[in-house]
């Protein structure tokens, strides 16, 4: 991805659940008491890029005998429940509404987190879903209208990636229709 991604940069933005393990001066704000040090135990939500590097600062090889400072967690984008959904038929679960980044987001979580399972999930998913997106945009690709926002009802369930892939494919159904339009020419 691009340093100007817009994309990327709404995903780092995502928040991920976390717990500081020890007691931090200094950033009471973060648990709404700006007077006060971030306890122990705490938990909170952070920027994934922010808990990432926090996450990734416990792993250093220094640190074999201290205990992590900050647990991260799997966000509720990720859930057990949004899993178990995802097996059951992936074409019934609005990923928009779970995350604009859907698969951006699983993708982060995925490199931090050691889930095949949600890997195996994750990937059925996208081959599934992008099937039936491909399916779409040749549907309204194959019609006279133009405009690769013309699916509707279909396309405002799709996240980010699923938005650029039917745009791309409904392009690409247009651009066959013009061209076999001018062969028979």
């Amino acid at each position: 991805m691009s340093y100007y991604d817009l994309d990327a940069i709404l995903t780092d933005a995502e928040k991920v659940p976390c717990k500081f393990e020890i007691e931090v001066p200094e950033l009471g704000y973060l648990d709404n008491n700006p007077s006060q040090p971030l306890k122990a135990n705490t938990a909170v939500s952070l920027p994934l890029w922010l808990a990432e590097l926090l996450a990734l600062a416990n792993r250093s090889a220094n640190s074999q005998d201290t205990a992590p400072f900050l647990t991260l967690s799997m966000p509720a984008t990720l859930s057990n429940e949004v899993i178990s959904a995802l097996k059951a038929d992936p074409r019934a679960v609005p990923l928009r509404d779970q995350s604009h980044n859907f698969y951006a987001l699983a993708t982060r979580m995925l490199d931090l987190f050691e889930e095949p399972g949600m890997c195996a999930v994750l990937r059925r998913t996208f081959v599934t879903r992008a099937g039936e997106t491909a399916l779409h945009a040749r549907k309204a690709g194959a019609s006279d209208d133009h405009n690769p926002a013309g699916g509707g009802d279909f396309t405002r369930g799709l996240e980010a990636w699923e938005r650029a892939l039917f745009v791309r494919a409904h392009n690409g159904a247009k651009d066959s229709k013009d061209w076999m339009a001018g062969v028979k020419k």
